[in-house]
């Protein structure tokens, strides 16, 4: 148990670091939740600074998922007498890399550094699956782009790849017969929800058609300016 909760930890933590924030910072000095969608993340990165910073937040996020569920979870095995899955049913690798993957999505979520507001989740969830099993998340990721391409809503896309991706695991374990551990299929269904229910502001802008839809990858022209005379107002 002390290896799980200290691998959790370093997960909870590294998934914590709030990139979007601190690159608004480095680059126009300004906090990103108080401008655009008021999101903590890499979409309202794009929008509001460019495509540069957006990638660096992107890329950024995504390891933090990534790094958690294929490497910190290993360090499980050299702490103490090793780690142990809480249902015996389920093996303890595959369970251990979920965990700690869906722990680092819970940090982008509610990040220690920044009072536990951050963003949805999509990219670090996107980089911890692929940690874990990444033929399902290169499926998922290409109708994710069939959809952003077509709507210009990266809203619906993420929605939409957060729905399809536990029922891509479904079909490849029970369709294909892969071997894909319980534990995967669980938490990754926990993952797509938490997606989702984050996202609800999102569904409802959407359902009014008021959501921002991506039309470039330039940064939004006067937004700055624009914002920083409302709140003067």
């Amino acid at each position: 148990m002390l290896a799980l909760g200290v691998v959790i930890l370093l997960s909870y933590l590294i998934g914590s670091i709030p990139s979007s924030i601190w690159v608004g910072r480095l680059v126009k000095g300004v906090d990103i939740r108080n401008h655009g969608s008021g999101n903590a993340g890499a979409t309202n990165t794009f929008r509001l600074l460019g495509w540069r910073p957006g990638v660096a937040v992107l890329t950024i996020d995504f390891f933090k998922g990534f790094v958690s569920s294929l490497w910190i979870s290993q360090l499980a095995y050299q702490i103490g007498a090793g780690p142990v899955s809480l249902f015996p049913f389920w093996d303890v690798d595959p369970f251990l890399r979920i965990v700690c993957g869906v722990v680092a999505v819970i940090g982008h979520m509610f990040p220690l550094y920044s009072n536990f507001d951050g963003g949805k989740g999509m990219a670090t969830a996107a980089g911890m699956l692929c940690g874990i099993e990444p033929v399902s998340v290169a499926i998922t990721f290409g109708v994710f782009l069939v959809v952003m391409l077509a709507s210009r809503y990266v809203s619906l896309a993420s929605l939409v790849a957060a729905f399809i991706y536990p029922l891509m695991l479904v079909m490849l374990r029970y369709g294909f017969g892969w071997t894909i551990d319980g534990s995967i299929l669980i938490f990754g269904a926990i993952v797509g929800i938490g997606i989702i229910i984050k996202h609800r502001g999102n569904i409802s802008r959407l359902l009014q058609g008021t959501e921002n839809q991506v039309r470039s990858f330039k940064p939004a022209v006067g937004w700055l300016n624009k914002d920083k005379k409302q709140e003067s107002e």
